[in-house]
């Protein structure tokens, strides 16, 4: 029986429908837990899709490029490449036709489907980890789908009506155990690039950059602790997440790499140059952290907490210098990434602790000193998370680019010139 693979939570919540933008697998190969078999995005936002598990690619539904409805199934997982049968949700074993437009759209959707009448609580795996993590019983959470089955909004609606302790992060948060998340793409050859996101982003905020460097490069994603796929658990300042980062570099065991980090992971960057000199062949630090003790708390607050696409909606366009970039689309899919009740609360709690009282509880200017590497900060001149002034304390043998009409976000806002700065740089070493 195959493993029939869609976007599920991370498009079924709040989009209708996404576009496949390229596919990382082909019909027939064989795949391991955990790779990337496509990338969805709607707007500006991408999305990954990993397989749950191992096995070969038996049959692959839509082609890059198309726009396919939220709950169509993309592909299967096999035992081998003739196994092409699979459950289709409603216990009834289907055999897999040929993929087209009209076979997707011809799905029963979900509007179409009536609960069944059965005492067993139907809920989906997201709304079932939120339940547990908060004790909540779901026989109290009420469906809103007309399918009867408990989704994760419906578990966030609840918690927030009785007030549960996701509300107050720093009565909540179970550490988990585990490494953190590394995504490799790109070639076998070439310089490997090790990117760190920022706070209450994650890895595939680098989708600009990365899809270009991975023609010529390995490049190595982090996830951050409390971010995208890494384990949730609680910080205790910014030298344990140094530590934690550190050691996520180390298990790669590179002679040499090219560091590229944003905001905190700007920081981070910092940090790890600082103590690992000899494996950074050059820094790009794009708006980084730690340069001096301003910041926006209210936005670290909003955008850690925001629990509706409206609110997230405003936050998002904090960062930015032009709103417009900020669209229904990308805001939909960026909620779509954050409806984890949990994850929310894990990032406050680290957002209280790195910048409590709306200060950057750590001062990284005597490191950026020390750093002999090639080095280029680039940062947007109306930045309104961080004060782009503070890097004029870099000292000056590091090339400086600042950006005009561009916020927190230069990958996002200029991406062909951030890529253009950055591949001249790694072309230099």
């Amino acid at each position: 029986m195959a493993v029939p693979i869609s976007a599920g939570a991370v498009a079924g919540e709040y989009m209708e429908t996404f576009v496949i933008l390229e596919w990382r697998v082909s019909k027939g190969q064989t795949v391991a837990a955990g790779d990337v078999l496509l990338t969805i995005e709607t707007a500006k936002a991408a999305v990954e899709i990993e397989a749950p598990c191992d096995g070969v690619v038996s049959a692959v539904f839509a082609e890059a490029n198309s726009e396919v409805p939220a709950t169509a199934v993309l592909c299967l997982i096999g035992a081998d490449a003739a196994d092409i049968a699979y459950e289709d949700g409603n216990d009834g074993e289907q055999s897999v036709k040929p993929a087209s437009e009209e076979m997707l759209a011809a799905r029963t959707p979900d509007t179409d489907r009536k609960p069944a009448a059965s005492s067993r609580i139907v809920a989906s795996p997201a709304a079932r980890r939120a339940a547990r993590a908060a004790s909540l019983d779901l026989a109290r959470v009420s469906a809103t789908s007309p399918s009867g089955r408990i989704k994760l909004r419906d578990v966030a609606r609840m918690l927030e009506s009785v007030q549960s302790p996701i509300a107050s992060p720093q009565a909540f948060l179970a550490d988990e155990a585990g490494p953190l998340k590394i995504h490799v793409s790109g070639t076998q050859t070439g310089d490997p690039i090790f990117l760190i996101h920022g706070f209450a982003s994650d890895s595939l905020s680098w989708y600009p950059l990365e899809r270009e460097l991975r023609k010529s490069h390995p490049v190595y994603r982090l996830d951050l602790p409390n971010h995208g796929a890494s384990p949730k658990r609680r910080i205790g300042g910014f030298a344990d997440l140094v530590r934690e980062v550190r050691a996520a570099f180390d298990t790669l065991g590179l002679e040499k790499a090219h560091v590229i980090g944003h905001s905190l992971g700007g920081a981070l960057a910092i940090a790890l140059a600082d103590t690992r000199e000899r494996q950074i062949a050059s820094l790009s630090l794009l708006a980084p952290g730690g340069l001096g003790p301003k910041v926006n708390g209210d936005f670290i607050r909003g955008i850690a907490g925001a629990s509706k696409p409206e609110s997230l909606e405003a936050w998002l366009k904090v960062m930015v210098h032009d709103p417009s970039k900020i669209d229904q689309a990308f805001v939909r899919a960026a909620f779509a990434a954050r409806t984890d009740p949990v994850l929310r609360a894990s990032q406050a709690l680290m957002g209280e602790t790195l910048f409590a009282d709306s200060t950057q509880g750590f001062d990284l200017k005597a490191a950026l000193h020390r750093i002999v590497c090639p080095t280029r900060i680039i940062w947007g001149r109306n930045d309104a998370v961080l004060e782009w002034r503070d890097v004029l304390r870099a000292p000056g043998r590091m090339g400086l680019h600042l950006l005009e009409d561009v916020g927190h976000v230069p990958q996002m806002e200029a991406s062909e010139l951030v890529l253009e700065i950055i591949t001249a740089l790694i072309r230099s070493v």
